[in-house]
């Protein structure tokens, strides 16, 4: 009896330090699945925008380094961009001009939308910082840039005949007077 008393301790002994190895080897599992999960829908962008503009540098003659990018860099980028564009950008001179739904086809160009562009800048924005930039230098974020947003916003929106509203934001303190009572 005695001996079986010894093999329960024994089996009792081994068996809890099986479970350690197995606990070990959750974490180790749990740590791979986090470096191995996929990264979420806006950084995958956010990396794609940042290898665009840094390829879009490259090819310049003669080819820019990150750190001598300035405003009009990133004007010139977001110009460049222009031609991949799928929105259609009414001329002033167009029969369809403040039309937010022509009856027909017309040869104006395809641009950029201001929202696509402001949700590029955003991200660049975010990436130059990430990658060392400083935020006192960071090219993506001077008036300059703002500026040019907002001319493209406004003109955007005559050609096309969908006023840009600001949405309003909730404000959380405000309390219904239904739920006081």
């Amino acid at each position: 009896m005695s001996t079986s008393k010894g093999k329960d301790v024994g089996e009792g002994s081994s068996s809890s330090s099986s479970s350690l190895v197995i606990v070990d080897d959750n974490n180790q599992q749990q740590q791979q699945q986090q470096q191995l999960a996929p990264v979420s829908r806006y950084e995958s962008q956010k990396r794609r925008d940042w290898y665009t503009f840094g390829q879009y540098l490259r090819n310049q003659r003669p080819p820019l380094a990150i750190s001598q990018c300035n405003s009009s860099h990133v004007l010139d980028f977001l110009r460049y961009l222009d031609q991949f564009g799928k929105t259609k950008v009414h001329l002033n001179g167009c029969g369809f001009f403040g039309q937010p739904e022509p009856p027909g086809p017309c040869t104006c160009p395809l641009r950029q939308a201001w929202g696509s562009l402001d949700a590029l800048i955003g991200r660049l924005r975010a990436a130059y910082e990430e990658n060392g930039g400083s935020s006192e230098t960071n090219p993506f974020a001077s008036g300059a840039i703002r500026i040019y947003l907002r001319e493209i916003r406004d003109s955007q929106s005559k050609a096309r005949g969908i006023p840009y509203k600001k949405k309003k934001k909730k404000n959380p303190t405000k309390t219904n007077t239904n739920e006081a009572a």
